[in-house]
């Protein structure tokens, strides 16, 4: 059963119904996304509140360690509730500058999907996306190579369903003409809104859309605004930045990551945040 305590409700993935506020891993591993976390214990234990408190998408990513939120995942949660559903994404290294140097060949690619099957401890994967561009951003270029290799591997019962990240428009059609995709991850938020278009016409078609660094990432949301409209309301910006999110469209999944239960009880609480037209309006303005 998902639950519907959570703000937002749910959404299906294809044919898997989650929580439109998800849980993204990536902070639980060391500094910049690399090694393992400071306080071992505590990342287990965000994990499992996040499963406790209703959440039924987690996102994950062989890379972010490398392998490091994959092993924790698994220590946590296995064997995992029905309900529960892990995302996971291909196409990137870790080198060690830290970088994150694409891996799209077809030997790496399926190399990545075996891997993610075993230190998650599953025997298919839910959901994978294809991660494109660079830590720059989408880049133009065909997607056909590396998305028939998923594709290819979806066939043989390894994956269930498939997405596309950090990707243009045009690389989203391309890789829907291969196959059928059930959701975009692609960084968006108040502050960066390139994506507008593109997110109002998934909803059309049922596809999710879900934004990494949904609170600005590695450098937090500044907007004199935010501020203006979160004094208002007596909450934090970034409740309110959460909040806007899960209203902008109803095929917009939610992960913001955390190492911390008690922040990620405020999340999650911020995201339920009540929002008036002429708060939404405001906020519409920012990222214009």
């Amino acid at each position: 059963m998902v639950s519907t305590s959570l703000p937002g409700g749910t959404w299906t993935l294809g044919d898997l119904p989650v929580t439109r506020f998800g849980y993204g891993a990536m902070q639980l591993a060391g500094p910049w996304v690399m090694g393992p976390p400071a306080d071992h214990g505590g990342a287990l234990a965000v994990l499992r509140a996040a499963v406790e408190f209703g959440i039924t998408h987690i996102d994950t990513s062989e890379a972010y360690g490398p392998h490091v939120t994959n092993q924790l995942i698994r220590e946590a949660l296995h064997p995992y509730p029905d309900s529960l559903h892990i995302v996971t994404k291909v196409g990137a290294n870790r080198d060690q500058q830290g970088g994150w140097p694409p891996a799209r060949d077809p030997e790496s690619l399926r190399r990545s999907v075996h891997e993610n099957l075993e230190t998650l401890g599953l025997d298919v994967l839910d959901l994978v996306n294809l991660r494109l561009g660079d830590a720059a951003g989408p880049q133009p270029g065909s997607v056909a190579e590396a998305f028939e290799i998923l594709v290819g591997l979806q066939q043989q019962g390894l994956i269930r369903h498939l997405g596309v990240s950090n990707a243009t428009p045009e690389q989203v059609a391309e890789a829907q003409a291969i196959a059928p995709i059930v959701c975009v991850q692609n960084m968006y938020n108040l502050a960066h809104r390139q994506d507008d278009e593109l997110i109002d016409a998934l909803a059309e078609q049922g596809i999710a859309y879900v934004p990494f660094f949904p609170l600005g990432g590695f450098s937090p949301l500044q907007s004199s605004v935010l501020s203006t409209v979160a004094a208002r309301l007596e909450a934090a910006p970034m409740s309110v930045a959460l909040a806007w999110l899960l209203r902008r469209s109803p095929n917009i999944l939610l992960i913001p990551g955390t190492s911390s239960t008690t922040h990620l009880r405020e999340n999650i609480a911020g995201a339920a945040l009540p929002l008036s037209d002429d708060d939404l309006a405001e906020l519409d303005k920012i990222g214009r």
